[in-house]
């Protein structure tokens, strides 16, 4: 989940060549050639996108790490150090980067671990679908539209102490998690996937209840936030997974057809949110002018 910290091949190759029959002397019998053996295909070879996006995450909690960031729970001025997601900075210093920056900074080793459980479970089932390219764009793009989000509500209703208003510090990869849930709760009601109708529909519900299930989780733990001391970025959840169903729904009709066309419906889905992102944050400087 995210947490606020607080201030206090489409290609006409033939494949491999199966051996002629060995012919034996008659009376000897028939001895079929041994199977062609397949080359392995290591599962980050498969699945580059997702491997990468996850040491990503982890090469930046280790470098913090090694810059005396606490590894179970750093400050709030730590993580804005390192590039985590804070209104103030966005909207009145202009540090729009954090935007993108904040997905992969994450408040302690617990923080990071169920963030990268969840990014490589749902990645390893996205990425077959939509390829590397795909799972990247959807990570970035709908990390993006949930930190945006964010920004906003947390600039329209800040927190408040006896200091004054406070905007609290965002980070984490939970957002583009989900986003790439909602991705593929769209792209799994495909009919055109070469798997069977029951085994989609199982994977798609499981999505659906993970999606459900931490929302839940995420308003509940906020609600109780003033007796744990935790709060978790609802509004980066709700924006990814929302960016991630609308990024996915042009690609439904093209799944299955020549890889260049669904290249091409790829492309269109990443410029259509790219747009979106882009007025939307105009809209932001609008709101906080």
């Amino acid at each position: 989940m995210r947490q606020s910290a607080m201030h206090y091949d489409d290609s006409m190759g033939t494949g491999p060549q199966i051996p002629e029959p060995e012919i034996l002397p008659p009376g000897s019998g028939y001895r079929p050639p041994p199977p062609p053996e397949r080359r392995r295909r290591w599962s980050w070879a498969a699945s580059p996108a997702t491997y990468f996006l996850v040491a990503v995450n982890c090469a930046v909690f280790l470098a913090m790490a090694a810059n005396h960031v606490s590894p179970v729970s750093p400050t709030p001025e730590q993580l804005l150090h390192w590039g985590a997601d804070n209104a103030g900075a966005v909207l009145i210093y202009g540090q729009w980067w954090r935007i993108v920056t904040a997905m992969f900074v994450h408040v302690g080793i617990l923080h990071l671990a169920t963030n990268m459980w969840c990014l490589w479970n749902l990645g390893l089932l996205a990425e077959p679908l939509m390829g590397s390219a795909g799972v990247f764009a959807v990570y970035i793009l709908t990390g993006a539209a949930g930190n945006l989000l964010s920004t906003l509500v947390n600039w329209v209703w800040p927190l408040r102490d006896s200091g004054g208003v406070v905007f609290p510090v965002g980070a984490g990869a939970s957002g583009a998690v989900f986003g790439i849930a909602g991705a593929l709760i769209v792209l799994l009601k495909s009919k055109r996937l070469p798997v069977p109708a029951y085994e989609l529909h199982r994977l798609r519900k499981s999505v659906i209840y993970f999606a459900a299930i931490n929302l839940v989780i995420g308003f509940s733990i906020s609600l109780g936030s003033r007796f744990t001391g935790i709060s978790i970025d609802n509004m980066a959840h709700l924006g990814g997974f929302s960016c991630g169903l609308l990024f996915a729904t042009p690609m439904v009709p093209r799944l299955g057809s020549p890889r260049r066309d669904f290249r091409m419906l790829l492309g269109l889905a990443v410029l259509m949110i790219i747009a979106m992102l882009v007025l939307f944050g105009f809209f932001l400087v609008k709101v906080a002018g």
